[in-house]
């Protein structure tokens, strides 16, 4: 078995400020055993505007967040999952809000960029979203092979495709990676459900590291990071705050449970009539 943790945060928009916090919950958590850590989405910049992380945009592979991430994962010998980051995009006003993963040398050996992209009036509230004014959407699944599990990632507003998690499960996928920035109306109408559904219906474990607490921009969100098993239980949450949770991945337990409750090879697909 091996410990994961997901870290929660209410990042702020000063980027130093922000690496200083996660790199202290990092030690944390490393110090509880965590060998697989996920930082939330935005961990390294909540802007006051959108066009904030614009301005602090790297190349891949240069940078003061991405030389963050990597020399904590070597640090403290372990995987980490860097939320997102805002990295250089095709459109000079925009950037790809991109996961990028270290190994426990420091390496960097995948990267996601953000597919779905929120652009929403949230049903009730006046809040209204359009990340696709300062984001561009990704093209590729990411899906990248650990020492713990074969691991998949999607950022927040991705959790409401399942057809998303879907392909990532007929890739063997047997980890999701889930860092998110949920609104606290949203998540707490949908945050947890969504997430169990996808643990249970891809049969995989669920790591979900959430923004949680008021930003300095107005917005507030939603928090209880969590990580779910396979089953759809509950291993630990966290409601709201600075913090982590933590738990244990059995990939054994894992296998039983796909070979003793094969949801995954009784699929079946059908085109209707025309």
């Amino acid at each position: 078995m091996t410990i994961c943790a997901a870290i929660q945060m209410a990042s702020s928009p000063n980027v130093s400020a922000n690496l200083l916090s996660a790199g202290q919950l990092i030690a944390e958590a490393a110090d509880a055993g965590a060998k697989l850590i996920v930082l939330p989405e935005n961990f390294a910049i909540m802007g006051e505007h959108e066009q904030d992380k614009v301005k602090v945009r790297e190349v891949e592979g240069e940078g003061p967040i991405q030389d963050f991430l990597s020399n904590t994962a070597k640090k403290y010998g372990v995987w980490l999952v860097g939320g997102t980051i805002p990295l250089v995009a095709n459109a000079d006003n925009k950037v790809r809000a991109a996961c990028l993963v270290y190994n426990d040398q420091g390496e960097q050996v995948a990267r996601y960029d953000k597919i779905h992209l929120f652009d929403v009036n949230v049903p009730g509230t006046d809040e209204v979203y359009k990340e696709s004014d300062s984001i561009e959407a990704g093209n590729y699944i990411g899906m990248v092979d650990t020492p713990y599990g074969k691991l998949g990632i999607a950022v927040c507003y991705d959790l409401r495709f399942p057809e998303f998690f879907r392909t990532a499960a007929t890739e063997g996928v047997e980890i999701l990676a889930v860092p998110a920035a949920f609104t606290a109306e949203t998540g707490a109408a949908h945050w947890e459900v969504l997430l169990r559904a996808r643990a249970i219906e891809n049969q995989c474990y669920v790591i979900a590291s959430n923004q949680g607490g008021f930003h300095i921009n107005g917005r507030k969100t939603f928090g209880h990071s969590m990580i779910i098993d396979p089953w759809g239980v509950i291993l630990d949450c966290y409601k709201t705050g600075t913090g982590f949770v933590r738990a244990d991945i059995d990939l054994e337990k894992l296998e039983k449970m796909r070979q003793s409750f094969p949801v995954l090879q009784h699929r079946r697909y059908f085109i209707a009539n025309e």
